[in-house]
């Protein structure tokens, strides 16, 4: 029988890259434990700035909050008689109707001696649902908001009723489905067609309809026109003043001006050529006004005299309105009596004096301008995806996907007044680069601040003063207001954060904060004004903001 001990003690010897060491040879033995962490590579140095936590301050400057809905929220309305009723719509196929009414508060949150962080969110007055996809689109009629209408990306779209309560508040009373996504909605404030609104599509096509509830009860919902010249999405509508013209555009390029009741035809006003009731038509084969990528905005002066076209690559086309009404230049664009723009006389640097209009002004063009093409503008970068005019002054506003604001002198050939290039910047990169800037003690940091698309503008309408503020929001999650009378002025408020003494150079008056943007699923998709300055905003992190 062979001897085995040999090779088990063979087995069992150590190989030439194990040491073993013998416990008597052991100056110390410490006993393992596990939750003893591991030491550091560099031990007793102090933690250098990429290894320190980072502390993420969180900002609210909201009096009241509403969070039911369950995603996004696309957009945003409110009505036109009793503002602070609000209705929104949503990535979750639902509409939300609620009440902004809420007290402002004396002081901001952070002078109270306990400051309760337990708010409840306000509570719904209706939950509208019946879609099977987003509600991409929402808006009341005019003049006394009947109706609140919802167009979703399904297709659909749904009228409720905002006088009749039984059984339920906000009763479905018509439906349809002509088109495969709705993009916009926007009602006629025509004071003859009452309840008129037009649609725009995917699919490029143009509804106009009405609701007539005492006509025909049991079907009010009429097409009343529908137009198919654009060959491409259809994405913004705006009409005139008077509410006798619709002008929109269209990824394709074109823009149309269309005379839905034939009163511009009846003046012997049309467009040759066109083949449908448009007075105006301009496509991508007029190279004057071919604007590469499409178009995306649009807006119509408050006289009617032209409108401002906005497109891809930051191009800006105006194009004149023919005029076969005299009265259409006193119309207010809202449900409420405001002055006309002409009453202004605040020139644009100081806000006093006075300014004659150009040929092109607001207040100046004639009917041989329908059509013509007034002024070509390009500052901002990229895509131009909001245009708003003033109602009391001779100004257009313009926010670009570049994150930048341009204000218009449309009395003076539009010539570029303010180029605010930081509308919407991160807080955070403008905190960075104004603390290295005062470490280097130069006049900027080496990071530069980071740019997200200026979603909406929108003018105060309710005085003359409230007609100088410009009210912004954008991707960055951030509600501003900018003093559009000269380049300084602006004064800080509560709310306003980094960045607040360069953007005071070109009139911020305020920020408010609340929901995350910043590339986080937060920025702002839309908002509404109330009275008293209020701001109701639709938040894409779900959850709809109050500010005072």
């Amino acid at each position: 029988m062979a001897d085995t001990s040999n090779n088990h003690d063979a087995g069992n010897a150590p190989s030439d890259d194990e040491v073993l060491l013998d416990s008597s040879e052991a100056a110390e033995i410490v006993p393992d434990d596990p939750d003893h962490p591991m030491d550091s590579d560099n031990e007793g140095s102090q933690p250098d700035n990429d290894t320190q936590e980072e502390e993420i301050q969180l900002q609210n400057d909201s009096i009241a909050y509403f969070d039911h809905h369950a995603d996004s929220i696309f957009c945003i309305a409110n009505h036109p008689l009793h503002p602070a009723t609000i209705a929104t719509g949503g990535g979750d196929d639902t509409t939300y109707i609620f009440s902004a009414d809420v007290p402002s508060p004396v002081l901001p949150r952070s002078y109270e001696t306990n400051p309760s962080s337990a708010r409840s969110s306000l509570s719904p007055i209706a939950k509208l649902t019946g879609h099977t996809d987003s509600v991409n689109a929402l808006t009341y009629t005019l003049p006394h908001g009947d109706f609140v209408l919802t167009g979703g990306l399904d297709g659909f779209l749904r009228v409720h009723s905002t006088t009749t309560t039984s059984p339920t508040p906000y009763p479905l009373v018509a439906s349809a489905q002509e088109v495969p996504e709705i993009n916009f909605l926007s009602p006629c404030p025509h004071p003859t067609y009452p309840n008129a609104f037009a649609l725009g599509a995917s699919d490029g096509s143009i509804w106009i309809y009405t609701i007539d509830l005492i006509l025909d009860p049991q079907n009010p919902l009429q097409v009343l026109q529908a137009y198919y010249l654009h060959t491409s999405s259809a994405t913004a509508g705006a009409w005139t003043p008077d509410g006798k013209l619709l002008a929109t555009v269209s990824e394709d390029g074109s823009f149309y001006v269309w005379d839905p009741f034939g009163e511009a035809a009846g003046a012997g006003i049309t467009s040759s050529g066109s083949g449908q009731a448009t007075v105006v038509g301009l496509t991508t084969a007029d190279q004057r006004f071919a604007v590469e990528d499409g178009l995306f905005s649009v807006a119509v002066s408050p006289s009617g005299a032209f409108a401002a076209v906005g497109g891809a690559h930051g191009v800006i086309r105006i194009v004149g309105l023919p005029r076969f009404s005299a009265s259409s230049s006193t119309t207010s664009t809202t449900t409420k009596n405001t002055k006309s723009s002409s009453t202004s006389t605040k020139s644009l640097k100081s806000g006093a004096g006075s300014s004659k209009k150009s040929a092109a002004s607001d207040g100046g063009a004639t009917g041989q301008q329908g059509g013509q093409i007034l002024a070509s503008l390009q500052v901002q970068s990229e895509s131009i995806e909001t245009l708003a005019f003033s109602p009391h002054h001779p100004l257009l506003a313009a926010g670009s996907v570049d994150g930048s604001i341009c204000l218009f002198d449309t009395a003076h050939n539009f010539t570029l007044r303010r180029h605010i290039r930081k509308a919407a910047a991160s807080a955070s990169a403008s905190a960075s680069a104004s603390s290295a800037a005062a470490a280097e003690g130069e006049g900027k940091g080496d990071e530069e601040e980071e740019a997200f698309a200026v979603v909406k503008v929108a003018f105060g309408t309710e005085t003359e003063d409230e007609a100088w503020m410009l009210t912004s929001c954008g991707m960055d999650g951030v509600v501003r207001r900018w003093d559009c009378r000269g380049g300084g002025g602006g004064r800080s408020g509560t709310g306003a954060g980094a960045g607040a003494g360069q953007g005071q150079q070109q009139g911020l008056v305020k920020e408010w904060r609340g929901h995350r943007g910043e590339g986080e699923g937060g920025g702002v998709l839309g908002f509404v004004l109330m009275d008293g300055g209020k701001i109701v905003t639709a938040g894409d992190d779900g959850v709809s903001l109050v500010f005072a």
